[in-house]
């Protein structure tokens, strides 16, 4: 089965009524939602209430937690949390510097898996954990986990020759990001881990819509490629005509 897990953008104000509209606009593409953990620098409503938030509204939530924000007693806090919330699936990232403040070094993505591994609950079932992962060879302790999220990648190509590479054993899934603008796709491409074709790039200065058309399509030859168990999609600010070009064609 090919899922498409859609990334929802958690808000910055106590305001939950866009996420919802997320939520709403991309439920019927979705098999799943991940919700990230202060992606941004910048603070935003727990991954964890959330995720609580889409299963009150009859889909899975996958909260993302970075070490960098948490030390064990907090990281214990959003377990404990997760699990009175019935939210049972976790992504553990690194994250990204903070715009305020300093990084906690408490814990690693190895140490949060491992954390999680050891917790139980009475009653609830085991929590499901993932971590992400570059175009490069996968460390033993990322290969234990129960899934894997690839970076976001513009060439079907090089996540073909890499998926080729690995021999792991549990649910892959690879990372599509929409180029919402001229802006953005030029802020991307100068980030040293990602490749973005000089093509696309002016085309998407013509018409920002075809950053839209070019992620729908990338999904569609993941998806027939059969090498992959589905696609992480970032869809930014173009949730609604993604939701729309893919009900059409999934």
């Amino acid at each position: 089965m090919f899922e498409l897990i859609c990334e929802v953008e958690p808000p910055t104000r106590p305001d939950l009524r866009k996420v919802r509209h997320q939520i709403g606009v991309m439920s019927p593409i979705a098999d799943a939602f991940l919700i990230p953990d202060n992606h941004i620098g910048r603070a935003t409503v727990s991954s964890v209430a959330v995720a609580n938030e889409v299963q009150a509204m009859g889909a899975r939530g996958i909260a993302c937690l970075n070490s960098r924000d948490r030390n064990l007693l907090g990281f214990r806090r959003d377990l404990l949390t997760a699990a009175a919330y019935g939210v049972e699936q976790f992504l553990f990232i690194h994250g990204d510097e903070p715009t305020a403040g300093a990084r906690t070094s408490q814990l690693t993505v190895r140490t949060m898996i491992e954390e999680a591994r050891a917790t139980s609950f009475p009653g609830i079932a085991p929590f499901q954990v993932g971590a992400a992962t570059r175009l490069r060879p996968i460390p033993a302790w990322k290969a234990e986990a129960d899934f894997l999220y690839v970076q976001v990648s513009y060439s079907l190509d090089d996540l073909l020759r890499w998926r080729d590479t690995v021999t792991a054993d549990i649910p892959i899934y690879a990372g599509v990001m929409v180029l919402a603008s001229a802006k953005m796709a030029h802020n991307l491409a100068a980030l040293p881990q990602l490749t973005i074709p000089d093509h696309l790039i002016a085309a998407v200065e013509q018409d920002p819509d075809v950053g839209v058309e070019a992620a729908c399509e990338h999904i569609l030859q993941i998806k027939e490629s059969g090498a992959f168990d589905g696609v992480h999609l970032i869809p930014v600010s173009r949730y609604r005509q993604v939701a729309a070009r893919l009900e059409r064609d999934l």
